[in-house]
């Protein structure tokens, strides 16, 4: 049976690229999460002024991916010591946070941020801990990196260093 988790770890485009990539994701949906404004548009969210952030909602079977291995790419892909921007993306919807679905995976949550923690000695991970309602973004985000991100100079600058550290760290989960 399907799991489910969601993080925020900056720009969707890069972290979707990310997850699409590990063996055992079944799927992966960009889209808004952790504002007060109903159904908001990528307009809307790139103001800042909605609270949302800029998430993936990650669909994995558990036998082949766990949510701990999860939470450790997602940590260890993306730079956890940024407050509110990541590279040149600045604004709170480009902070670090994962979105746990229940008590069980804000215990795991915790847990990824103390091993990442512990493993980087004098670094400590601004990453948080939120609640909130999801949103997909429109339908000309999903799947970008596949489709016109590996046009954009932007994606071509930001997601194969993502991608790297995700084969270099995690190489056993990564597809071929």
């Amino acid at each position: 049976m399907s799991e489910t988790a969601i993080v925020a770890g900056g720009c969707f485009w890069c972290t979707e690229a990310v997850f699409n990539d590990v063996i055992g994701v079944e799927s992966v949906e960009s889209g808004y999460i952790g504002g007060e404004v109903a159904n908001p548009t990528y307009k809307q969210v790139c103001t800042g002024t909605t609270g949302h952030a800029e998430g993936v909602k990650i669909v994995f079977d558990p036998a082949t991916v766990t949510l701990p291995e999860i939470y450790d790419m997602f940590m260890g892909t993306h730079d956890p010591t940024q407050l509110n921007r990541q590279g040149n993306d600045v604004g709170t919807q480009y902070r670090s946070a994962i979105f746990p679905l229940d008590d069980a995976q804000r215990a795991e949550a915790e847990a990824a941020i103390a091993r990442w923690n512990d493993g980087h000695s004098g670094q400590t991970a601004v990453t948080t801990i939120e609640s909130g309602e999801w949103y997909p973004a429109e339908d000309y985000h999903q799947e970008y990196w596949d489709g016109e991100g590996q046009r954009n100079p932007y994606c071509l600058a930001v997601i194969p260093p993502k991608l790297m550290k995700l084969r270099k760290s995690f190489a056993d989960k990564v597809k071929g």
